[in-house]
């Protein structure tokens, strides 16, 4: 039975009054939380900014936000995000929008123009990035521009980590990318939680520039296998084996390899649907000779490989999968 104390009107409306109070303190305090980039409901974990949702930048943004992160997201093409705020994330109208929400961001477009331009443009992160926040590019670009853009943002007390993937369009999904960083180590620390959210493989490379360098030695092996794995399906096809059952007998020798086994299965059923596009294959290849040429290497096989893709290109495959080399060589 209540008392009397707890029944009258004059202490119902205390007890009101009382709640009122204490929701006023629980939006403050949640107010304030959310502009030192932690969010009530999602674990207290801080707040990610990814720019870049692509093929495989929504994969990565969406362990993150699996993961209780609160994640504001920027693309270039709206409804590419449109999973990702279906599932919780915010959309964001500009990089700049991301920095001022969130103390760490990732980016993951398309050239070294665009990176130039998402974090050094107008409405770019350099705008409104806060000193203490940390950035991380994991597009695969140029590692002079890497290092450009850690020295720039250092003046103002803000990291700039370059980590760029391997992996494709699989390990995005599964979490399981190879993930190769330049910079700061104490930077790296601070993002290493992030990192293992996306990735299975996590190795600091150097300083600001190392990341993009270890990549560009990954397209290295990858041109070389890549154009391995399809001209010898070729070569089964012509010779009136069947290419499954050549397969099957090679995967497990000596000619195994990641693009053997992820990515030959898709050539055989037709599917070049890009884990990794051409066009930013060509790109890479671009990068790497470049970089050659200043160190004053000669890289034979990959300028080789570069001019088939290149055709590859010219017949309309740009848009494909890495695996769509087979195409032109068949026609070759």
């Amino acid at each position: 039975m209540k008392s009397w104390a707890e029944s009258t009107p004059e202490a119902t409306l205390l007890h009101l009054l009382a709640n009122l109070s204490r929701l006023g303190r629980n939006r403050h305090e949640a107010m304030g939380s959310t502009e030192r980039g932690h969010y009530p409901g999602r674990m207290n974990q801080p707040a990610v900014g990814f720019i870049g949702v692509g093929v495989m930048g929504s994969s990565m943004a969406g362990h993150l936000l699996a993961a209780g992160h609160p994640v504001f997201v920027f693309n270039r093409t709206r409804a590419r995000a449109e999973q990702l705020l279906a599932k919780g994330a915010t959309w964001c109208e500009t990089p700049a929008e991301v920095a001022r929400r969130a103390p760490f961001v990732i980016t993951m477009v398309g050239t070294p123009d665009d990176v130039r331009s998402v974090y050094l443009g107008e409405a770019g992160i350099s705008t409104q990035a806060q000193s203490g926040a940390t950035l991380i590019d994991m597009t695969t670009s140029d590692p002079e521009l890497a290092a450009e853009l850690a020295k720039t943002f250092a003046a103002r007390s803000i990291e700039v980590l370059d980590a760029p993937v391997s992996g494709g369009d699989i390990g995005a999904r599964n979490a399981t990318l190879s993930i190769m960083v330049g910079g700061e180590k104490a930077a790296v620390d601070r993002a290493m939680p992030y990192f293992q959210v996306m990735g299975k493989t996590i190795v600091q490379q150097g300083p600001a520039g190392s990341g993009q360098h270890a990549k560009l030695c990954n397209q290295i092996v990858v041109a070389g296998t890549m154009i391995g794995v399809c001209e010898s399906l070729v070569y089964a096809k012509r010779s009136g084996l069947d290419a499954e059952t050549v397969l099957n007998s090679i995967r497990g020798g000596a000619a195994g390899c990641w693009t053997l086994e992820n990515l030959a299965p898709r050539i055989l059923k037709g599917n070049f649907d890009p884990g990794f596009m051409v066009d930013h294959f060509v790109k890479d290849m671009g990068i790497a000779l470049d970089e050659a040429k200043r160190m004053n290497l000669k890289l034979e096989g990959l300028e080789v490989v570069r001019r088939l893709y290149q055709k590859t290109q010219a017949m309309g495959h740009g848009r494909k999968g890495t695996h769509a080399l087979f195409l032109a060589l068949d026609q070759m």
